[in-house]
């Protein structure tokens, strides 16, 4: 079933009722607007990267990646019942985690066609307990997740919007570990956004220290607002 998240961002973008949820080529499109096909994908990247590949073949599109800074829990103690408690997570995104996902567009991104969306969001996400536990699972499902607030959106087109997300003062030349310290990211999403960003002609290797690979940026970073 459709969350209030997805649907609201729809209303984002769709001007009128009859704008969203359209039939194009035989996918089921969720919004049309400016001329562009809008798809909206909370889930992995990587369940959308045959239909966008095809859609691109003949279509502007604009993928829009939600991602949470912050998300407030709401406990329910059955479905649709009253909220018996509230807290906020201690887990929050920044823009970098787009690179978790961007791992499975390799093929895809960057297109001329494509425009990769993020939108830093924060949301609410209802629970209530779950009817048969699942081995060693958690004890509740989410019934729905509703947006609280849009805090950025960001807009990537070319490899050079990709770089805008290096940290200014990383050295000419860096290894995974600078870029984790100078973005305050973890090192396995370091790891995720060099691959990326050698997949997309940003970075390329120069060299080795030790068993470490050295990098260094290949095209000049067109300049984003900071990530949140």
């Amino acid at each position: 079933m459709e969350s209030s998240l997805h649907r609201q961002l729809k209303e984002m973008y769709g001007v009128t009722a009859e704008d969203r949820e359209v039939q194009v080529e035989g996918f089921r499109i969720d919004a049309v607007a400016g001329g562009r096909l809008i798809e909206i994908q909370r889930a992995s990247l990587s369940g959308i990267r045959s239909k966008l590949a095809t859609l691109l073949e003949s279509h502007h599109v604009t993928l829009v990646k939600p991602l949470a800074v912050r998300t407030r829990i709401s406990r329910r103690s059955e479905a649709g019942g009253a909220i018996v408690s509230r807290r906020y997570s201690p887990v929050r995104r920044s823009v970098y985690h787009l690179f978790e996902e961007l791992v499975h567009l390799g093929s895809v991104f960057p297109h001329p066609r494509l425009h990769l969306e993020v939108v830093l969001v924060e949301q609410e996400e209802v629970r209530i307990p779950r009817k048969k536990r699942r081995y060693h699972g958690a004890d509740f499902q989410v019934e729905d997740r509703m947006l609280l607030n849009v805090v950025s959106r960001q807009t990537f087109r070319t490899a050079r919007d990709l770089a805008g997300l290096l940290p200014p003062n990383l050295p000419a030349q860096f290894h995974t570990l600078d870029l984790a310290k100078e973005s305050s990211i973890p090192r396995w999403l370091a790891q995720r956004m060099v691959y990326c960003m050698r997949q997309s002609g940003v970075l390329r290797s120069v060299g080795k220290v030790g068993n470490t690979i050295l990098y260094a940026a290949v095209c000049q970073p067109k300049r984003t607002s900071k990530a949140a």
